[in-house]
């Protein structure tokens, strides 16, 4: 029973707050874009740019051009149809600002100025002006240039006329200033806004986006991205390092409204990439398209495999992870009303476009294998050897699953577990050796923090198998620790540490084993990364010392900078840490393990296609690829020890 409680009543009509305009969003920018740090930064790039590509897939637009600008704001121009700048019937204002100052206000609700389109609430662009310190907005149109200006969301004048267009040049150019009490971070990063707009040319074929870059000193960085072959282009580019055993299978229809357009290209590797989006905008999560396209995959390939006596009706059929295994796809979507889980769009949820998907895939893949045999033998060999693989990976991870960390005295790196039993609370070290286990089971704190020494490289499972990997003593002792299992059987709720946290020395060897590690992450492991519970620590780099006096620096500029402090070279003794076990177990704990001092780096995945050609790149077979990126980049290596 609920206890009644006698005090005085202080909820009231006068508690009760309306917010105005686009103050809810200012108060909330996580309902709209997902949060304040950097990726929600970038976010707010996306949603105006969304609004440009629309044009595009509306036939009005082949060009876009975004701009970083040497202070740090953002201009997207497009020479689509630009902005209606009229009055609104029912705002009494221009269109223009009714667009930009209002929630759901947009020309996307079904008046047929859009067949398709990204931006379907009626909140992005007006959301990113709230969010924005300043925002100006240019319209050409009817052989004028009209013009506005806002503050935090708020028009600072009237639209105006500020000149003439050439040419009969129309469009719009959008420049924004993100909000600096707002976010927790407001410098762009080129690469993952280069990322994105090169999936966005490839979604839109014969579309030309240029991107360029003002800040850097030595001349604007700049970059073009136009691909004519659209989604087959795209599974090529992610496909570029690999061994593919076929040219891309492609597909393209229209059914009731909706077009369905998809590539597929097998690979000798063993990791599935397949990425799904809807109106060109990046669905992670997946949805109705996705499942569409994996049904498909699986049930043609069991079909065809059958009709060609590959696998007999005795014997079971492929599953889905056997049919995907070294698969690389891109499943791309249009249609005219998707319904999205979020403002940010992470899943689509439309019934329809799964059935849909499934049937133009499934046709165009039997026909394809039919006019194909040689290499759809090829993938039905692949298959064969994947499903006799996961049985075998089956069988290890239960094993491995069965032991607890507790009862296995025979880890190469024994498990030093914490006495804190509640797992929301509790650490993970992930070190290296002996040495460093030693000295961190000595420093830490026994209560939340736990230590597991890895004797040696873990290993590389991009070039492996999981049943292969599981073999690995290393892995299956981190596997145990976790608790959470691995691969397809991962189950977060029995997750031991909320944080694992990769503690490895600052030397190449140490660079190599957090590679290592990471990469079992992403390809096993993916949630635990997802839901953000993977940590790399920052040991300082050098210990600066003059006298009794001495300080830590954690870069060559923290370092120069306590030089200064100390008055020049002159007296100062510097030390160079390469490993962790050259510091006793005080110094560690102060400076890495001490949740009041230490530095974390939080390990987060921006854009899952990066990361997969990235992973592929740095951590697989192929060699010349890395070579490359080794050359290209050496300049740019800070730390090295040789």
């Amino acid at each position: 029973m609920v206890e009644q409680v006698n005090r005085p009543n202080h909820y009231t009509a006068d508690d009760i707050q309306v917010l105005e305009g686009l103050e809810a969003v200012r108060r909330r920018p996580g309902m709209y874009i997902g949060g304040t740090d950097i990726k929600a930064l970038h976010h707010m790039v996306y949603e105006v740019v969304d609004n440009s590509i629309d044009e595009a897939m509306a036939g009005y637009c082949d060009r876009i051009a975004v701009t970083i600008r040497k202070d740090g704001s953002v201009a997207v121009q497009d020479w689509g149809r630009g902005i209606p700048v009229g009055i609104h019937k029912q705002t009494g204002r221009s269109a223009l600002e009714t667009v930009m100052t209002k929630l759901h206000a947009g020309g996307k609700f079904g008046s047929g100025a859009y067949k398709v389109s990204g931006g379907l609430h009626g909140v992005g662009v007006s959301a990113v002006n709230a969010l924005s310190d300043w925002m100006e907005v240019e319209i050409r149109s009817e052989g004028k240039v009209y013009y506005q200006r806002y503050h935090r969301g708020m028009p600072q004048d009237d639209i105006r006329m500020i000149g003439q267009a050439t040419d009969g040049e129309t469009g719009t150019r959008t420049m924004f200033m993100p909000d600096k009490t707002i976010f927790e971070e407001t410098e762009f990063k080129f690469e993952t806004l280069e990322q994105r707009f090169r999936e966005m040319a490839f979604l839109n074929r014969g579309l030309t986006i240029e991107f360029s870059d003002e800040r850097t000193d030595n001349g604007a960085r700049f970059i073009t991205f136009y691909f004519e072959g659209g989604v087959r282009s795209f599974v090529r580019y992610l496909n570029k390092n690999r061994g593919v055993l076929h040219e891309p299978m492609y597909v393209e229809k229209e059914i009731d409204g909706n077009l369905v357009e998809a590539a597929i290209q097998y690979n000798d590797g063993y990791n599935e990439s397949v990425f799904a989006f809807a109106n060109t905008i990046n669905t992670p999560d997946g949805g109705t398209h996705l499942t569409g396209l994996r049904s498909a995959l699986t049930r043609t390939i069991n079909e065809w495999a059958r009709r060609q006596n590959l696998i007999k009706e005795a014997d079971g059929s492929f599953t889905g992870d056997d049919t995907r295994e070294g698969l690389t796809a891109i499943i791309s979507v249009k249609l005219p009303d998707p319904q999205f889980e979020s403002q940010t769009k992470v899943k689509l949820l439309n019934n329809e476009i799964r059935n849909q998907v499934e049937s133009a895939v499934s046709e165009a893949l039997m026909e394809w294998l039919e006019k194909n045999p040689r290499d759809g033998r090829k993938i039905v060999e692949k298959c064969i050897t994947s499903s006799r693989a996961r049985d075998a990976a089956r069988k290890a991870r239960d094993l491995v699953i069965r032991k607890s960390a507790l009862e296995s005295l025979t880890l190469p790196g024994k498990l030093a577990d914490c006495s804190e039993r509640d797992p929301s609370k509790c650490e993970l070290y992930i070190v290296e050796g002996d040495s460093a286990g030693g000295s961190a089971k000595q420093g830490r704190d026994r209560r939340f923090q736990a230590i597991l020494p890895l004797r040696g490289k873990i290993l590389n499972v991009e070039k492996a198998r999981l049943d292969k990997s599981l073999a690995n003593k290393e892995i299956q002792a981190l596997v145990q620790a976790l608790g959470s299992g691995i691969g397809d059987s991962i189950d977060l709720s029995n997750l031991r540490y909320h944080r694992t946290i990769i503690m490895t020395d600052a030397d190449v060897d140490g660079s190599h084993i957090r590679t290592l590690l990471l990469t079992m992450f992403f390809r096993y492991m993916p949630e635990l990364i997802e839901k953000g519970h993977v940590y790399i620590a920052q040991p300082p780099l050098y210990l600066v010392r003059k006298g009794k006096d001495g300080k830590y620096a954690y870069s060559e500029v923290e370092r120069d900078a306590l030089i200064k402090e100390f008055g020049g070279m002159q007296g100062v003794n510097i030390q160079r840490y390469k490993g962790l076990g050259e510091m006793n177990a005080d110094q560690l704990w102060d400076t890495t393990m001490n949740p009041a001092n230490r530095i974390l780096l939080q390990v987060t995945i921006e854009d899952a296609t990066a990361a997969d050609r990235t992973f592929d790149m740095l951590m697989g077979n192929e060699v010349a690829p890395r070579k490359r990126f080794i050359q290209s980049h050496a300049k740019k290596v800070r730390n090295l020890d040789v």
